[in-house]
């Protein structure tokens, strides 16, 4: 050891490896991007191995702006010209009919595409530069919980994915809010921080959840966004109630709660506001998990449309580990 740090990896280092083939991490706002070429099949297909992904489970491409998604998409319809004005650069997800060149291996085999423009400058960057779309599927194990910091991407991959652009924590924390224009019925697909209400203040009513002709999507399996222990949801009375239960059964039990401590009850307490507690939630099951607990008890959230997304990850965390095989 000769003392000397090495120096983290720049835009250039990043560009190098995407134009090599070779996957990267990249910070966006929501979370954190395990990004290749998404021009490269070769490159995609890296993507899936490493998070251990199933092959027909399409992949969000992320570009610099409006112009560049439009020519990932066979149709540009109004409405996604209407959204995209609101909403990009940011944290909404487009699913398109595809372009007849977008590559097998990114859609899942499916005729339809994902696509974004994220708002993180590091994103905003790297995209511009590399005058390109990336696919970007969040930077971890397939199922698992997603980074929202560079070392969580390093301490999922390790030297397996050397370049990791460090963008700092993301400033939202969940996933983007998916809306299926491919159809005759917009549908969010996965909600995030962008709600309902604001989506139809743009285009007008739209639907939730998959119809039963709906593509496949990023984040929508029933088992998802889950650390290693077991997680339960419940309101704050029956929260302790459980938690005591646990204990006395000799279980190693956390708690995730919102706003206030309860005590006796070993934990995290997140904000009690929207913004905080997204930005914070994804971290801090890391937290617990690493800690080894067996069973993580998480305070049941508002059940209102602003809060949605959290209320999404959660109960995907939560389900049956056996519901999709993850």
């Amino acid at each position: 050891m000769d003392g000397k740090s090495t120096p983290p990896p720049t835009l250039d280092d990043a560009l190098a490896a995407l134009r090599r083939g070779e996957p990267i991490g990249l910070p966006t706002e929501t979370v954190y991007g395990l990004a290749a070429d998404a021009h490269n099949p070769a490159a995609v297909r890296r993507i899936y191995e490493l998070k251990g992904r199933p092959s027909d489970h399409p992949l969000i491409v992320h570009v610099a702006d409006a112009l560049a998604a439009s020519r990932w998409a066979g149709d540009w319809p109004q409405a996604a010209e209407a959204l995209a004005e609101a909403f990009w650069p940011g944290p909404l997800t487009l699913i398109l009919p595809r372009a007849a060149n977008v590559p097998d291996e990114v859609t899942g085999g499916q005729d339809t595409v994902g696509l974004r423009v994220p708002a993180h400058p590091v994103a905003q960057a790297l995209l511009r530069a590399f005058e390109g779309g990336v696919a970007a599927p969040s930077a971890n194990r397939f199922g698992h919980i997603s980074p929202t910091t560079a070392q969580h991407v390093r301490d999922e991959f390790g030297d397996a994915v050397p370049v990791v652009l460090d963008g700092g924590e993301c400033e939202i924390g969940l996933e983007s809010t998916i809306v299926d224009l491919s159809g005759e019925t917009p549908r969010i697909l996965r909600p995030g921080k962008i709600s309902r209400p604001e989506i139809e203040a743009i285009i007008g009513p739209v639907a939730e959840g998959a119809a039963g002709d709906s593509p496949r999507a990023s984040g929508t399996l029933a088992s998802h966004y889950a650390p290693r222990a077991q997680v339960e949801v419940l309101a704050r009375a029956p929260l302790v109630a459980r938690y005591k239960e646990l204990q006395k059964r000799g279980q190693r039990v956390a708690a995730l709660l919102r706003g206030q401590p309860f005590k006796d009850i070993e934990g995290e307490v997140l904000p009690a506001d929207l913004a905080g507690y997204g930005h914070a939630l994804y971290a801090a099951l890391r937290r617990l998990d690493a800690r080894g607990f067996e069973v993580l008890l998480a305070e049941l959230p508002p059940h209102t449309a602003a809060w949605a997304a959290v209320n999404d990850r959660l109960r995907r965390a939560s389900a049956p580990r056996d519901a999709d095989g993850t």
